[in-house]
């Protein structure tokens, strides 16, 4: 394996894990960086129990350690959505909290069918963003206000910062109906972040939320076209995994097994891109 050749795991993946456990999960499959929230963002069905790294300093404090002892990084604060009568400019104390656990990345979405007031709040979260040297990443959501490619695209006009870009999930970005060539069509630097995860050409799953949120495929597993994809993508955005996959999951057994096979296909997808480039 190639030194530079990283796969990140995102927090959806693990469905709810404690933070530290999380750490010490990604360090054990080799994915030197993680998404997470401040709480979960999905509903425990997994008996995990409640957590707050906002309410909880102690918490904050052992995952930083947990960090720094593991070699793991957070590479995107996730959970400022864009809510209808909600203002994002009341959270500068989690963008403060986010950048005291090293956080230099946050991601956001919105709720919100007022597009002007959605491009509204994002501008204003890019300019606190900017005030902790942050940036800030788009992610667009079929069935929410900003549900397409062309969707965030309009949104990053809208708001007019350099800080502020897109996240591209490869599950929205098909059954949105886009696919690798509306991403090489692209100016350069607009995409910002990648989460990475297969599925089959068409659902299986009548309800998408369900189907995005709990039952994802690992690369290879689907019918998604992922290393043209990823060959759409610059090589320096980082790669996330969001595979979860609540009917899979042994509690007896825990994640390891599961999901290491899935970093394997990510990291050999991530190979060949390489070797394609050269």
């Amino acid at each position: 394996m190639q030194d530079d050749i990283a796969v990140g795991m995102e927090h959806l993946s693990v469905l709810g894990m404690p933070p530290v456990d999380f750490v010490n999960l990604a360090a054990d499959l080799g994915c030197p960086w993680i998404s997470t929230g401040f709480t979960p963002v999905v509903e425990d069905r997994l008996g995990f129990g409640r957590w707050s790294l906002m309410e909880d300093a102690s918490l904050r404090r052992e995952m930083l350690a947990a960090m720094r002892d593991r070699g793991v990084s957070i590479s995107m604060g996730e959970g400022f959505w864009v809510m209808p009568g909600a203002d994002l400019g009341d959270q500068r104390k989690a963008i403060a909290l986010w950048r005291e656990l090293g956080v230099t990345r946050l991601g956001t979405l919105s709720f919100d069918p007022d597009l002007p007031r959605s491009y509204q709040q994002f501008a204003l979260l890019a300019e606190m963003a900017a005030e902790e040297d942050m940036e800030v990443v788009l992610e667009f959501v079929p069935g929410l206000a900003i549900d397409t490619l062309p969707a965030a695209l309009e949104a990053t006009r809208q708001v007019g910062r350099d800080n502020f870009g897109v996240l591209v999930d490869t599950l929205h970005l098909q059954r949105s109906g886009m696919g690798a060539a509306d991403l090489r069509a692209l100016p350069p630097g607009k995409i910002a972040y990648l989460q990475l995860c297969d599925a089959p050409a068409s659902p299986v799953i009548e309800d998408y939320a369900t189907e995005a949120t709990y039952e994802r495929l690992p690369p290879g597993e689907g019918d998604l076209p992922l290393l043209d994809i990823l060959s759409a993508i610059p090589g320096e955005v980082p790669v996330g995994l969001e595979i979860p996959m609540l009917s899979r999951v042994n509690p007896d057994k825990g994640f390891a097994d599961l999901l290491q096979p899935a970093v394997e296909a990510a990291v050999a997808l991530l190979l060949q891109r390489s070797e394609l480039s050269r």
